[in-house]
């Protein structure tokens, strides 16, 4: 698959602030890309407009050729929980559930939830989680929560990996585990695209976008 982002602009409140400034960019499968700049630069707010989380003001969005403003919300709700993952600075696991059962939140809204319950097992097996399938979130290190969150956001086998900042509440150690996965994840099929402020994780991506100002710059 292959995302195509055209002239998108951005902004917000009146008078208006503009955040984003007529970017373009495309990203295919299989690629490891990083959105850096300094606090400010737009570069989350970009990965979330590219992710369809949210829409920008002006410009387009479109994999394939198909136009993410031409969907309904529940086509674009099915798109993203088929072809999309995402992973935040902090993990998001519901409380009341077990690692397994967060893992599989997004069969749950499919209906595949027994389709999919091997995979679960084979990504938790795969992040070293085996042994952690019956525990809640509470029970877990935030370098744990963090790969049980990779492994939800895999799950459906998805084409795009956005993730904002994804080692910002872990220390070093778990953070290059995390990055590891990436590398590893996006020798595939699945392109990863990351925000990160970390210059050692940013040259670890195969591509860098640099944002200044919600202009790309390099």
């Amino acid at each position: 698959m292959i995302l195509k982002v055209q002239n998108v602009t951005k902004e917000f409140g009146s008078p208006p602030a503009h955040v984003i400034r007529g970017v373009s960019l495309e990203v295919g499968s299989g690629e490891f890309l990083a959105l850096t700049g300094k606090s400010g630069s737009g570069k989350s707010t970009l990965l979330y407009i590219i992710s369809s989380l949210d829409r920008p003001t002006d410009g387009s969005i479109s994999v394939d050729g198909k136009d993410f403003a031409s969907m309904t919300e529940p086509e674009l709700h099915r798109f993203r929980n088929r072809h999309m993952g995402f992973i935040f600075q902090f993990h998001y696991l519901l409380p009341e559930f077990t690692v397994l059962e967060n893992v599989l939140m997004p069969a749950v809204k499919s209906g595949e939830v027994k389709q999919k319950r091997d995979r679960a097992l084979m990504l938790l097996e795969r992040f070293d989680l085996s042994e952690r399938l019956s525990h809640r979130p509470g029970q877990l290190s935030g370098g744990q929560a963090q790969r049980v969150a990779i492994a939800r956001a895999l799950l459906m086998e998805p084409d795009f990996i956005f993730a904002d900042e994804p080692t910002g509440s872990l220390d070093s150690a778990n953070g290059k585990i995390v990055m590891d996965i990436f590398r590893e994840i996006s020798k595939g099929k699945t392109a990863v695209i990351y925000v990160t402020h970390d210059e050692d994780f940013a040259k670890l991506a195969r591509r860098q976008i640099h944002l200044k100002d919600g202009i790309i710059v390099s």
